[in-house]
């Protein structure tokens, strides 16, 4: 027989075969239930004493949660049973047995604490609620760049491994190639521009290293990050652009996890839109006595945007140039611009992108990376691709942990992430 899947066995009548993990067993004497569950959702298979053949009754009594097991039986109506239909299992095979007991909780009432369900991550993803974050999470990642793709943007690779920093500062981690030292990427920043100053408009979701030794709810060490970079536009465009792909992705969400949704009891809206000027938030800052720096925007900040903007995606554009990284166009193409082409979205009280238009003149990038005590001889090969016919080109990047924590309300970042990595953890 072939396998079905279990949300699939609820379309069908007669013999089926299912295989998944024992989430469940009662013991009522004369009946004893199983919970069976796989990816697709959940099922009751149900023994009775003198009608099941006695090797598999005495087996229902014997299964430990989370083992793998093969179920043949007969589907049949249950109004009592979950979905409204039961398995009278005809025999039951045990594929893998899990130890007992299990080293966390799994169950949906589970108050097992963050860092032990990390320490035991493999045994976390069985659990209801951890698969429903990465179900959700795929669809973010799938939506994206199904909504680039779908525009002709090409779907690049650039490396994670570099010879020099792509942000600026040391936050790096240092690496051993053959007789080099070299880098983990922070950013697929320099390499997507140089494809979209050939191919126009690319998009990756790419993994990013950050050495900052910061131990915060919103960070990690190693992400991945959700990028476009678009030739022949300027900030606005990309704005736009992420706009209408974040509305989008959520409106995916909203139609393929339902369930996944209700698990979590998140209650998702697609998001309204605001933009303001740096200026227009530091002064709606200073109206509600929050200090804020000249050049960028605190979390307290952040958190109050959107208190004044609920459920709206903000951007906040007309950055100023010292908050911005080197490669950020200055306003109107000025070397001594104060103001920058970059911009900072905000959704649900936190930045989950920053993005802009990219410097594409070779002499004022070479300025801009002087004036911030960059080595030119780093960024030679980056500084010389744009000699050779490079368009004005923008960007932006959101990291999909952040965005999936933002998204869901989720108090720490690092259950958004299947396996985090932070400066004490790096297994499993």
């Amino acid at each position: 027989m072939e396998r079905t899947m279990i949300k699939d066995s609820f379309e069908k009548s007669g013999k089926v075969l299912v295989k998944g993990w024992v989430h469940e067993t009662r013991d009522l004497k004369k009946v004893r239930f199983l919970i069976l569950k796989d990816i697709s959702g959940r099922i009751q298979i149900t023994g009775i004493d003198g009608k099941t053949n006695p090797e598999t009754f005495e087996l229902l009594d014997n299964l430990n949660r989370e083992s793998v097991v093969e179920v043949i039986g007969e589907l049949k109506e249950c109004k009592q049973a979950p979905g409204g239909k039961e398995i009278l299992p005809e025999s039951i095979t045990v594929i893998a047995e899990a130890i007992n007991p299990l080293p966390i909780d799994t169950s949906d009432y589970s108050k097992t604490e963050l860092p032990l369900r990390l320490d035991n991550r493999a045994v976390d993803l069985h659990s209801q609620r951890t698969q429903a974050i990465f179900k959700i999470q795929s669809t973010v990642g799938s939506s994206f760049i199904e909504y680039f793709t779908n525009k002709g943007f090409v779907y690049a690779h650039p490396p994670s491994i570099i010879s020099s920093s792509s942000e600026g500062g040391t936050e790096l981690f240092k690496a051993k190639y053959f007789e080099k030292d070299v880098f983990l990427a922070q950013s697929p920043q320099l390499y997507k521009q140089m494809i979209a100053c050939s191919m126009e408009n690319m998009v990756t979701i790419t993994p990013v290293w950050r050495a900052e030794k910061h131990n915060t709810v919103r960070h990690l060490n190693e992400c991945r990050q959700m990028d476009i970079e678009m030739a022949f536009a300027d900030s606005k465009i990309v704005m736009k652009e992420m706009e209408d792909s974040v509305k989008y992705i959520v409106e995916q969400v909203i139609k393929k996890n339902k369930e996944d949704l209700e698990i979590l009891n998140v209650n998702l809206k697609i998001p309204k839109v605001k933009y303001l000027t740096f200026a227009e938030a530091k002064s709606l800052m200073d109206k509600n006595k929050i200090k804020i720096r000249d050049d960028d925007l605190t979390g307290e900040a952040e958190k109050k945007l959107s208190e004044l903007y609920s459920d709206t995606l903000i951007f906040v554009y007309d950055w100023p140039m010292a908050g911005k990284p080197f490669y950020i166009m200055p306003k109107d193409e000025k070397a001594d611009a104060e103001l920058s082409e970059g911009f900072d979205a905000i959704y649900k009280g936190m930045e989950i992108s920053s993005g802009g238009q990219r410097i594409h003149i070779p002499e004022l990038l070479e300025k801009r990376l002087k004036a911030n005590k960059l080595n030119l001889k780093d960024f030679k090969s980056y500084i010389n691709s744009f000699r050779f016919g490079a368009p004005p080109h923008a960007g932006w990047s959101i990291g999909i942990e952040r965005f999936t924590q933002v998204l869901l309300d989720i108090s720490n970042i690092r259950e958004a992430c299947m396996f985090p990595r932070d400066r004490d953890r790096i297994i499993p």
